[in-house]
C-alpha cells in the first residue's frame, strides 16, 4: 500500500556544527486547496476542483538520525527510503497524501535538543534551532497510474536493470513492477548552507523538480 519516491531527493549540508548531534527530516504539504486532473490534448494539469479533507500529518526521519553535524556534512543525505500512501488509515507511519492534488517536500534540520518531541505522526517542532528549506523545483502531484508517459520512459532509460527493455520493447508491465521498488535515478545535488548555528537563518538553494509521484492503489 506504499511506493518509494521517484526521484529520491538527496542533499548535502555544510555549515552545521561539527560537535553538535541534529535530526534530518522531511515533510510533505499541500500547495494549494485543488484537486487536479490531466488533460490529455493540451499535456497540462488544470484544476478540477476542491481539495480532498486534510490528511493526518506525517514526517520522515532520516534512520541516521541523530547524528553529529561533522556526521551529516560528510554525506550525501538521501531520502529514498521515504514511503508515499494514499491509504488514510495506513498505521506503518508512511506520508499519507491525496492522489491527484499538489504537495511541496520540506526539508528540516533539527537541533537535538529541539527534537526531544519528534515523531513521525505529530507535526514538526517549531524553535530556534530548527530550520525548513522548501524548493519550489520540488513541486509534484501525486497520481496512481503516470499521466506523463515521458515520467514512465524516463523510469525505464534510468533503470541499469532494462536494458533488454529498451532494446527490444518487451512487455514494460513487468519492468514498470520492478522500478516500482527502487529509485535507480539520483538527481543532481544542491547544498544546503547554514552560516550560523542554533539561529540557521540562510536558506539554501534547489533541488530537481518532477512532475509527478506515483502513490499505489487503495484496494
Amino acid at each position: 500500500m506504499f511506493r518509494r519516491m521517484f526521484p529520491a531527493m538527496r542533499v548535502k549540508i555544510s555549515g552545521l556544527d561539527p560537535h553538535q548531534q541534529y535530526y534530518i527530516a522531511m515533510d510533505i504539504v499541500p500547495v494549494d486547496n485543488k484537486r487536479y486532473r490531466y488533460v490529455y490534448h493540451s499535456s497540462k494539469w488544470m484544476v478540477a476542483g476542491n481539495a480532498d479533507s486534510p490528511v493526518p500529518p506525517r514526517v520522515y526521519i532520516h534512520p541516521d538520525s541523530p547524528a553529529s553535524g561533522e556526521t551529516w556534512m560528510r554525506q550525501v543525505i538521501s531520502f529514498d527510503k521515504l514511503k508515499l500512501t494514499n491509504n488514510e488509515l495506513d498505521d506503518q507511519g508512511h506520508i499519507i497524501l491525496h492522489s491527484m492534488h499538489k504537495y511541496q517536500p520540506r526539508v528540516h534540520v533539527i537541533r537535538k535538543d529541539c527534537g526531544d518531541d519528534l515523531s513521525p505522526i505529530k507535526p514538526i517542532p517549531s524553535g530556534e534551532g530548527v530550520k525548513a528549506f522548501s524548493f519550489p523545483e520540488t513541486v509534484f502531484t501525486t497520481v496512481t497510474a503516470y499521466q506523463n508517459q515521458q515520467i514512465t520512459r524516463l523510469k525505464i532509460d534510468r533503470n541499469p536493470f532494462a536494458k533488454g527493455f529498451r532494446d527490444s520493447g518487451r512487455n514494460r508491465m513487468g519492468l514498470e513492477a520492478l522500478v516500482e521498488s527502487y529509485a535507480f535515478w539520483r538527481p543532481s545535488l544542491r547544498t544546503l548552507t547554514f552560516e550560523d548555528i542554533p539561529g540557521i537563518p540562510k536558506q539554501g538553494n534547489s533541488l530537481c523538480y518532477m512532475p509527478e509521484h506515483r502513490l499505489k492503489k487503495k484496494k
